[in-house]
């Protein structure tokens, strides 16, 4: 059995292994990670083989920090990550280039057809209609995305979203609200099979999908990373978040919202957002604009996402493709029965 797990931010970790009467053999480790001493690497071999298949990954991480001789010195990887290779390993796990990827930057919708969009897409995925996709959400109306979990009346001010015509919607994903506006923010969807991340938690495939994106603000000029759960950031403040879900045909979504240029006025008079809240998204002042990426690239939106499209193709081989049809039909369907009807949006008044 093979397996790999490219740390985000950090090198290579491969596993090879066999499972014989219901335990690890015949284990060995590489990547282009950096070890010292050279004795630790027979050292984790040693402390891998033998353990039970079944051991999860903090029992297999546990043992590798075990096994390290003191003072040894890991660079671009860790015990966990280890864990994750070998995990990904007995799962069977897929990489990114295992797939024929398609790229859809498609013509603007409704604010309710992209998350219906999310929906189908994510399904057509999971049922092996469609091949595992990347899509860039394009709109022209206003609106507040707020996650599955979350309460209207907590998160939006009724009045201030009414005078500025902006409508309030809900995912099917958790996490925050996000504030969109035409032009303001840069969003995609990743609909990808759940065997991409097998053998990782939330947490790890959170990082592991959006890695390629730190790749592609770094090539900007941005000094990105990820920080845990869910967050894109940079020295100069928060740049956007990412939500997830995993669907029970054997799909994932995720997708992420980064900002652009958006009004911070008229976000936290729409959004019912404390203090803290707002030094969190990087907004020192309401009246000010939150514009990390226009601000620390100089370019356009449509500029940064050509890059981003760019980088994805160089990085995994994808093509461009689209929405069909019927895809979306199906989508407008769950408009009208789902995403667009009182019982769902106020599922948590």
């Amino acid at each position: 059995m093979h397996g790999e797990y490219k740390v985000p931010g950090g090198k290579l970790v491969v596993v090879d292994l066999e499972v014989v009467d219901g335990r690890i053999a015949q284990f060995q480790l590489a990547g282009d990670f950096f070890l010292e001493p050279d004795t630790a690497l027979e050292a984790i071999d040693a402390a891998v083989n033998g353990l039970a298949a079944e051991s999860d990954a903090k029992t297999i991480a546990a043992a590798v920090k075990e096994a390290l001789p003191e003072g040894a010195i890991l660079l671009g990887f860790s015990p966990e990550a280890v864990a994750v290779a070998i995990r990904r390993a007995l799962a069977k796990a897929t990489s990114w280039r295992d797939y024929d990827w398609e790229i859809v930057h498609a013509k603007a919708v409704s604010p309710l057809m992209h998350l219906a969009l999310d929906e189908v897409l994510t399904t057509e995925v999971g049922d092996g209609r469609r091949g595992p996709t990347l899509r860039i959400w394009e709109w022209d109306e206003p609106a507040v995305v707020i996650g599955s979990f979350q309460s209207v009346k907590n998160e939006v001010d009724p009045v201030n979203a009414e005078k500025y015509g902006i409508q309030v919607v809900r995912r099917i994903t958790g996490g925050g609200a996000m504030f969109m506006e035409a032009g303001s923010v840069v969003t995609y969807s990743i609909y990808a099979p759940a065997d991409l991340v097998q053998g990782m938690s939330f947490a790890d495939s959170y990082a592991f999908l959006d890695e390629w994106a730190i790749v592609a603000l770094k090539s900007l000029g941005i000094d990105a990373s990820y920080v845990p759960l869910n967050d894109i950031t940079s020295p100069k403040g928060k740049i956007g978040g990412a939500a997830q879900k995993r669907l029970g045909s054997g799909a994932v979504l995720h997708h992420v919202t980064m900002s652009y240029d958006m009004d911070g006025q008229k976000m936290t008079e729409v959004l019912r957002i404390g203090r803290e809240k707002i030094s969190d998204k990087g907004i020192t002042s309401a009246a000010k604009r939150v514009d990390p990426l226009r601000s620390q690239t100089g370019l356009s939106r449509a500029e940064i996402i050509e890059q981003m499209k760019l980088t994805f193709r160089n990085l995994y081989g994808a093509v461009d493709g689209d929405v069909t049809e019927a895809e979306y039909a199906e989508a407008e369907r769950l408009v009208a029965e789902k995403f667009g009807t009182e019982e769902w949006l106020y599922r948590v008044p």
